[in-house]
């Protein structure tokens, strides 16, 4: 920025000093609570001054520094003001969480998730509330901040009756589902939703027993989606999105699931037609029987053979082994 604005004076720098900070702390084996908020100190210091010497330099060229710097660079700049400021108030406050927090400066849109993992506590990357109809899945809300999914039941259930013209009859759903606003709707419309009802368990033998089985039947079922997930994560992408910007990360994710889709259909396809071929095939080799049998009738399209089941078996049987392949058979 110096050369290019023709500036004369020395403009100060505080890499030095910064990276030397922070490599003699991140070398320290034992790190205190006193030791982090020196480090951290220091180093707002050293970017409140780079910053002060920016903003001096914005105020004596007024009209030429937006010239110099790249529309990228003025964002990458922006962006560093506000972690600065972020960072400044965790400080002050002696806090680590604040609203809309940067943990990326080439991805600001990016937030920490925690999730209570064992092995990852906390996720960065977006969060995608999808629903499973009949092994298809929908992406029903996608954010890049963190949200409970018990509220989003409601906007998939009014989606689903948007796209089919009706409410479902079932909903399948894990726990955090089962709050009494979910209740409450899915009664008022006739849903059932899975779970155990609220209140204290019935007293009965015979009907607690039925309502565990039911219960297990539907977490069975409900574990389809899960097994979804797996499968998109593994195979299709959806775990590892390598795009650098937001409206591309989006896209690679409906892509993911889009193709998990797609995969889904031509597989219905495809045993649509072998089970259609199969029934060709059948009703061929049935004809052939029956015309070495000498039994003259022409087996309907819909091969729903006149003769009983015992007969046309017993018949088949004799005469299958005096049968060639034909070219003429799909």
């Amino acid at each position: 920025m110096r050369s290019a604005l023709s500036l004369s004076e020395a403009q100060p720098s505080y890499n030095f000093g910064g990276n030397l900070g922070y490599n003699g702390f991140s070398k320290s084996r034992k790190k205190t609570n006193r030791n982090i908020r020196a480090c951290k100190r220091q180093q707002l210091n050293y970017l409140r001054r780079d910053l002060k010497a920016i903003d001096a330099v914005v105020r004596k060229h007024p009209d030429e520094w937006e010239k110099v710097l790249t529309r990228w660079e003025l964002e990458r700049l922006g962006v560093i003001r506000l972690l600065v400021d972020q960072q400044r108030r965790m400080y002050e406050m002696r806090t680590n969480r604040i609203e809309d927090r940067i943990v990326s400066l080439s991805q600001p849109w990016v937030r920490p998730i925690v999730r209570g993992k064992q092995n990852a506590p906390v996720e960065f990357g977006a969060k995608a509330g999808m629903s499973d109809i009949n092994g298809f899945l929908r992406i029903e809300h996608l954010s890049w901040d963190a949200f409970n999914e018990g509220t989003t039941l409601q906007d998939s259930v009014e989606g689903y009756r948007k796209a089919y013209g009706h409410y479902p009859d079932r909903v399948l759903a894990d726990t955090i589902f089962r709050n009494r606003e979910n209740l409450r709707y899915c009664k008022d419309h006739g849903i059932h939703l899975n779970g155990p009802r609220m209140g204290k368990p019935t007293k009965d033998p015979i009907i607690r027993k039925q309502e565990l089985r039911q219960e297990w039947l539907e977490s069975g079922e409900r574990g389809d989606i899960e097994r979804r997930f797996g499968i998109a994560k593994r195979c299709y992408s959806l775990g590892r999105v390598t795009a650098k910007l937001k409206h591309t990360s989006e896209v690679m994710i409906h892509m993911s699931v889009l193709t998990l889709n797609l995969q889904k259909r031509l597989r219905l396809l495809l045993r649509f037609f072998f089970l259609y071929f199969k029934r060709l095939q059948v009703a061929w080799l049935v004809q052939e029987t029956l015309s070495i049998l000498d039994i003259s009738f022409i087996i309907p399209k819909d091969c729903s053979f006149p003769l009983p089941k015992l007969v046309i078996i017993s018949k088949f049987i004799v005469a299958i082994s005096h049968i060639s392949p034909s070219p003429e058979c799909p």
